[in-house]
């Protein structure tokens, strides 16, 4: 036992003073580790208030972003409504025109000039020369049963008439019975 005392002595002088070491060591790291935290405690109340002031005029600006909006939304919304408002009147006075126009076709064509150059000729009549005046509508076909005859006999006095094209106004030879 001798030994263990003697080895436990001559240790025990070296140990405590390594204690004392490294208590110090941990004393001196905590006081540098506070410093460090009271300094970042400071930072963080210093961006804390620059935060707290910018948030009205933050507020501030979104406000007066959405009023802008909303006034630009509604200038919009009238230059719209403007633009059909003006539309539709167009469109109403192209709806009187075409009311005109069908009521102008419905009316009869005024009679189409002579040959002679005679206006005011009346369709659907026979002159002294037994020349029929073509009116709206007519075909060799009415203008042969008008007169009780053939379309043949009709084409036979008129050679190079095109039935197919008729005009109002024209002298068709009616053959006599």
């Amino acid at each position: 036992m001798d030994t263990l005392s003697r080895d436990s002595n001559s240790s025990g002088s070296v140990l405590p003073l390594v204690g004392v070491i490294a208590g110090a060591l941990a004393l001196v790291l905590s006081a540098t580790a506070l410093f460090k935290l009271s300094t970042l405690q400071k930072t963080v109340v210093a961006h804390e208030d620059a935060i707290t002031n910018k948030i009205p005029s933050l507020e501030n600006s979104v406000n007066a972003a959405a009023a802008k909006s909303e006034s630009d939304i509604k200038g919009l919304r009238s230059g719209i409504q403007s633009a059909l408002d003006q539309v539709g009147g167009e469109i109403g006075t192209i709806n009187a025109k075409i009311a005109k126009l069908e009521e102008a076709a419905k009316k009869p064509a005024p009679a189409a000039a002579g040959k002679g150059g005679a206006a005011g000729v009346v369709t659907g009549t026979v002159d002294a020369n037994g020349n029929y005046t073509v009116a709206p509508g007519d075909t060799l076909s009415k203008i042969a049963k008008k007169f009780a005859t053939r379309i043949d006999a009709i084409e036979a006095e008129n050679p190079g008439i095109d039935a197919a094209h008729l005009k109002v106004g024209q002298k068709v030879k009616v053959p006599k019975k």
